[in-house]
């Protein structure tokens, strides 16, 4: 059985979409490719489990639409599977039923936190097969193939064989959409192969990433997925509802694989939080008792007040290089609303510790929520400058508060009348969602003001400063582009006019046609 694991081109001129990975939705005017790890375990568990899998990442090998086409056509998989966000849902579902429409007995698969959070939705208004929710689509997708395999070789139709599928899959039955119950989390992380990263293209993934500093560098996960999981904007508890990690024995194999097999420099831990506390200390003492510490640098999330001093400075012997931090607002009130459970004196405290042990905090911020004023969210631009002209943070990431469905924020959105639309299309960071005070130009003008620091004297001087390597000289360059695109990221335009804008809308009308939609 041939399973194709697929990430479509999307008809649009907004910029690169960030789908892979990346719990906050954007598009990047300057490419920008995030390793999928748990998609890239999928595949790895079906190559495994001996399967015909290719990987298809069309956006990262700039593929069009025609020739993504002409490939599921060449190739006729007997399933076909994408991860899918909120602002691109949309366009997945017209993708599904031309492929539905030109490719013969194709079975479509849709997994990600946007389906998880409504999975009846995309049956309503697409011809998808199967909807995998929950965080765990690894395993579920081997299970789901292992029952229509088996439905195949016993010539018995695959719903008879439904009790065999796992919960957290829905499917169609004679017209009606049907599922098996809430998904459960109660797989061993400890049992899944490390990646076939060969088999996932990483190098695909390996350079244009700016938080790399040395390349080649990639993605693994240590757990599903925030041990903290209660900020109310983060859609990502709908899928991980309990917090579970690998072993430290089982980590640090894995990092030893990617040293000597893949020559990797860097990488980065995506779990949604990085643990703290007993766990740490060991995996850093590991790191050091196998010497990785001298080959690879380390990058991981982090929460503010998770770690001690001493935490810190063993890091910094382990090879941890970046840490991320979620500042989101400087506001006492909003920290408050959003439950990230910090002090804002805490903020500054934590980036001062980390940078004085040798670390290298980077900090994102968000702007556009609906109880803020003008001056609050001037606060928060004054702190994020504040961090990073003094050099306590090194690098941050701007971005518009998004209510993605699932999350907590988007239950408060539809109880307090603040969305101003459901077209999920406009879900995508171009411009708030959300009522608020402050007008859609100054939100966005506040988001690009905070790229401007790098013409900041004293931000490059502390950054001049910072270089003790010809590395580090290269990484400072090579950021600069990255700091300009995402001002342009963040520009209030509409998506486009004039003759690409009716070519889209041409297209568009030829996938309803095709689809009978």
């Amino acid at each position: 059985m041939k399973v194709v694991i697929s990430y479509p081109p999307l008809d649009t001129s907004k910029g690169v979409p960030l789908l892979s990975q990346n719990r906050q939705f954007q598009y990047f005017n300057k490419p920008t490719y995030i390793y999928p790890v748990v998609p890239a375990t999928a595949a790895t568990l079906l190559k495994q489990a001996g399967y015909d899998v290719l990987w298809n990442d069309c956006i990262a090998e700039g593929w069009s639409l025609e020739r993504f086409y002409n490939f599921v056509a060449d190739e006729k998989p007997d399933l076909i599977v994408f991860e899918s966000k909120t602002p691109v849902i949309k366009e997945h579902w017209k993708i599904i039923d031309s492929l539905r429409c030109q490719v013969s007995g194709v079975r479509c698969i849709l997994f990600g936190d946007h389906v998880t959070a409504l999975p009846e939705e995309s049956f309503q208004n697409s011809q998808v097969d199967f909807v995998l929710t929950g965080g765990d689509y690894d395993f579920l997708l081997l299970n789901l193939c292992n029952t229509i395999k088996e439905s195949k070789l016993s010539a018995i139709p695959l719903y008879p064989l439904s009790a065999k599928l796992e919960p957290g899959i829905y499917y169609r039955e004679n017209g009606q959409t049907k599922n098996t119950g809430k998904f459960q989390l109660n797989h061993n992380l400890n049992t899944l192969p490390f990646i076939d990263r060969n088999l996932t293209k990483w190098e695909l993934y390996a350079y244009e990433n700016g938080n790399y500093k040395n390349t080649p560098g990639t993605y693994i996960m240590s757990s599903r997925d925030c041990w903290w999981a209660k900020c109310t904007f983060c859609s990502w508890p709908t899928m991980y509802t309990s917090f579970r990690s690998r072993s430290v024995e089982n980590v640090l194999d894995e990092i030893g694989h990617l040293i000597e097999d893949y020559s990797v420099r860097e990488i980065m831990d995506d779990s949604g939080t990085f643990q703290a506390g007993e766990w740490l200390r060991d995996f850093c003492q590991g790191m050091l008792e196998r010497g990785y510490n001298r080959k690879i640098n380390l990058d991981c999330n982090m929460r503010f007040g998770a770690c001690l001093e001493e935490d810190y400075k063993l890091m910094k012997k382990a090879g941890f290089r970046l840490l991320l931090f979620g500042i989101e607002s400087a506001n006492q009130n909003t920290l408050n609303r959003i439950n990230k459970d910090v002090k804002v004196e805490n903020i500054i405290d934590s980036c001062k510790l980390a940078r004085r042990c040798g670390l290298y905090p980077h900090i994102t911020i968000m702007f556009g929520y609906p109880w803020e004023t003008y001056q609050e969210a001037l606060n928060t631009l004054k702190l994020g400058k504040w961090l990073l002209r003094k050099g306590y943070a090194y690098t941050m990431q701007a971005t518009v508060v998004i209510p993605y469905p699932g999350s907590p924020l988007f239950e408060e959105c539809k109880v307090n009348g603040w969305l101003k639309t459901q077209d999920w299309r406009a879900f995508d960071m171009k411009e708030p969602v959300m009522t608020s005070p402050i007008a859609v130009d100054t939100i966005m003008k506040l988001v690009q003001s905070l790229y401007g620091i790098a013409l900041n004297p004293e931000f490059i001087f502390n950054r001049l400063i910072s270089i003790t390597s010809f590395e580090d000289m290269a990484f400072f360059i090579r950021s600069l582009p990255r700091i300009f695109g995402h001002i342009f990221d963040f520009r209030h335009k509409p998506e486009g006019n004039g003759a690409a804008s009716a070519s889209r809308s041409h297209k568009k009308k030829r996938y309803i046609q095709c689809s009978g939609n």
